[in-house]
């Protein structure tokens, strides 16, 4: 088991810096837009730049910040029986949905995004039809990457699991108890 903890504890560290950079990108997305608002209106200079690259921000903080938030438990769960387990069958459940539903959708989508949608943008090298628009392939290489993390982010969280149904991991409790209190 000791391998495997150290492979999830490597994924956690990558997904755990992937998810600082989202946050940046996002206050990124911001600055870019008050600039690109303040150039436009300020002082009539319009460029289509801007606007592409304050979209390409937001998608890559989601699409790299979605393993983040599964590293930390934090996707919308509906709770109809989860709460009223014990610690032990909330294991069993999460194992039963990151095997069945996430680890299979997440491959799926990895393959999709990878050969429909960056692929062929890489091979004719596609760029905004906009003037003085950005490469679209750079962005587009995101969506395969971010379900590849959440792919991996999804066998750190069965790894961590399956040692703790074995006894060999202590989970910490907010991984066991998703409901966390107003910050």
């Amino acid at each position: 088991m000791e391998f495997w903890s150290k492979l999830s504890n490597g994924i956690d560290r990558i997904n755990q810096m992937l998810g600082n950079a989202a946050s940046i990108m996002i206050l990124l997305s911001c600055v870019v837009s008050a600039a690109n608002a303040l150039m436009r209106y300020g002082f009539d200079i319009s460029n289509n730049w801007p606007l592409e690259l304050q979209w390409y921000l937001f998608s890559a903080a989601v699409m790299l910040g979605a393993a983040y938030t599964l590293k930390r438990n934090e996707h919308v769960r509906v709770d109809l029986i989860y709460s009223h387990l014990s610690d032990r069958g909330r294991l069993w459940v999460d194992l039963f949905g990151l095997i069945v539903f996430l680890m299979p959708a997440c491959l799926l989508f990895t393959w999709l995004s990878w050969t429909t949608l960056f692929y062929p943008s890489w091979l004719i090298q596609e760029h905004s039809l906009n003037s003085g628009g950005l490469a679209r392939y750079p962005i587009k290489f995101v969506v395969p990457f971010g379900f590849f993390m959440l792919s991996l982010q999804g066998l750190s969280e069965i790894i961590k699991r399956i040692g703790t149904l074995k006894g060999e991991i202590v989970l910490p409790a907010e991984d066991l108890h998703y409901e966390k209190p107003m910050q």
